[in-house]
């Protein structure tokens, strides 16, 4: 078997392994972006390399999965994957995320130390150089909180779908206890709740750090039927949820190349133009945020539509103008 044909077969098994409840043929097609004969093949391979593969009926189709876990020699990690778990927990703790940080941390050691000795001596250097010559860049916005125990709070309703208590505030608002059906967590520049209103079944979204005295309440309380936190969360430019609309944005010659290089969203398409300017095309909402990133275009971004969206820009313009005139 070829070289890269092993590497799908170790692959596969870890799949295998990694699967409580198995993987059926078109999983595996689908993960290894492979066909389906080519899966039958590498499947076929895992069987024969690992007597611990086991079939689960499970009609109409069949699973395949790896009772019991690998051994250390098929899941070493590598260099590439150890420094990229580290970076990833550096850039949480840059961010102050210090208990999401900790986790990847914990992680990191566990690894290492399932680890063979001489494997890790062999690994060691090279990971030394790398966290020398990698760092994050921390850019300006605003600083995500959510504390651990709030968290484990959360989670747990998420699991337990059962209603979550909060007293939320808002800059110039009075605060007020909530009671929502919580759909899950959104981490970014700012880390919000999600979850329905349990009379209208309404789902919004709750900066973390404006809550407070967060607690589990009893009752079930679980999430609209049909919502998914992934749609949810691509519906929006960022974070915040309004009304979805067309934007149509011109991006000029002179910012092009980078445009076409730019992911502006989920369900962007880019229309090349003859005098060289690029035509971005996507539908969501969160218009102010919108906004507020194409500041950073400068002139190189001209708005077609909508129209709100030119509404938002001039009134985000005019607030800065005024801050501006303020001072003396």
């Amino acid at each position: 078997m070829r070289h890269d044909k092993a590497v799908m077969v170790v692959e596969l098994a870890r799949r295998l392994a990694a699967s409580a409840e198995g993987l059926t043929l078109d999983d595996m097609a689908r993960d290894l972006d492979v066909g389906r004969r080519t899966a039958e093949r590498l499947r076929d391979a895992v069987i024969a390399l690992f007597p611990a593969t086991e079939e689960v009926f499970d009609p109409p189709q069949k699973r395949w999965r790896i009772r019991g876990g690998l051994s250390a020699f098929e899941q070493a990690p590598t260099t590439v994957e150890l420094i990229e778990l580290t970076r990833a927990a550096q850039g949480l703790r840059a961010a102050g995320e210090p208990g999401r940080a900790a986790a990847l941390e914990g992680l990191e050691r566990k690894l290492k130390s399932a680890m063979r000795s001489t494997t890790l001596n062999r690994l060691a250097p090279d990971l030394e150089a790398l966290i020398r010559a990698e760092t994050i860049a921390v850019q300006a916005g605003p600083r995500p909180g959510a504390d651990e125990a709030m968290l484990a709070t959360i989670r747990g309703a998420v699991l337990a779908q059962s209603p979550l208590g909060f007293t939320y505030s808002r800059p110039g608002a009075e605060a007020r206890r909530r009671s929502v059906a919580p759909c899950g967590v959104m981490f970014g520049r700012a880390n919000y709740l999600v979850a329905a209103d349990r009379d209208s079944g309404k789902v919004q979204t709750f900066r973390l750090d404006r809550m407070s005295a967060v607690e589990a309440q009893p009752g079930f309380a679980p999430p609209p039927a049909d919502f998914d936190l992934s749609v949810f969360a691509s519906q929006s430019f960022g974070i915040y949820q309004d009304e979805i609309e067309d934007v149509v944005l011109s991006v000029t010659p002179q910012g092009a190349a980078e445009a076409r290089g730019w992911r502006w969203h989920p369900t962007q398409s880019l229309e090349d133009q003859p005098d060289g300017s690029v035509i971005v095309r996507f539908r969501a909402s969160g218009m102010r945020e919108l906004a507020w990133h194409l500041f950073t275009w400068g002139d190189q971004v001209v708005i077609l539509a909508p129209q709100r969206l030119k509404a938002v820009m001039a009134g985000e313009l005019a607030a800065a103008q005024r801050a501006l005139d303020a001072v003396p």
